[in-house]
């Protein structure tokens, strides 16, 4: 990394964002202290500014942050850490601590939220009361349901209203979360490939 830039406090913000999903789970500051023990042990490091301390995110709760790649702007004086939590980000309890004020879903957010639903799911042992569940009871049944919802976007885009073409895109999307999720998968895996290609 380049030089960081920290305040005149010897700080500088730092955000976690989730690697997997890309949602902001929350905000603290490091110091020069801080980032260098982020950076030797892999876990995020914080510096309390309520207590003047070196915090270990997680130290206590077990809820630790472990760091995937960490970024800065381009002026130095800002980070952003791509983690992987191990649990919730927030002191309450909450994934993120950036719980509060307007919380209408964006759709960005719409693939984690259905894949925690869909662990959830599969989680609690559903006796198959739920779809999610009778679907990943039966995984060729989820393929066929793939398979089924595939054809029918195919169809919405041959000729339907944009409305139906969005509406069977996101059977095929839910469908194929089920799908990974019942091989132990996730739509990560599939970014990850992508990815991949890219290179």
């Amino acid at each position: 990394m380049e030089e960081i830039r920290f305040d005149d406090q010897g700080l500088v913000p730092c955000v976690m964002q989730d690697a997997r999903t890309g949602e902001v789970l929350t905000l603290a500051y490091m110091n020069e202290e801080a980032l260098e023990r982020t950076r030797e042990t892999g876990e995020v490091h914080f510096w309390s500014r309520s207590r003047g301390e070196l915090w270990h995110k997680g130290a206590t709760s077990g809820n630790t942050m472990r760091v995937r790649a960490l970024r800065y702007d381009c002026d130095c004086d800002a980070l952003v850490a791509l983690v992987d939590p191990a649990g919730p980000a927030c002191h309450t309890g909450e994934r993120s601590c950036f719980h509060a004020g307007d919380l209408e879903p964006q759709p960005g957010e719409a693939l984690a939220a259905l894949e925690r639903t869909i662990a959830e799911r599969k989680a609690a042992g559903d006796d198959g009361s739920s779809y999610t569940a009778k679907l990943l009871a039966d995984p060729p049944f989820i393929g066929e349901k793939v398979r089924e919802e595939a054809e029918e976007v195919t169809r919405a885009a041959a000729g339907e209203s944009d409305q139906r073409l969005r509406e069977e895109s996101a059977d095929v999307l839910y469908h194929l979360a089920v799908l990974l999720a019942s091989r132990g998968m996730s739509f990560e895996d599939a970014f990850e490939e992508l990815n991949a290609r890219r290179k």
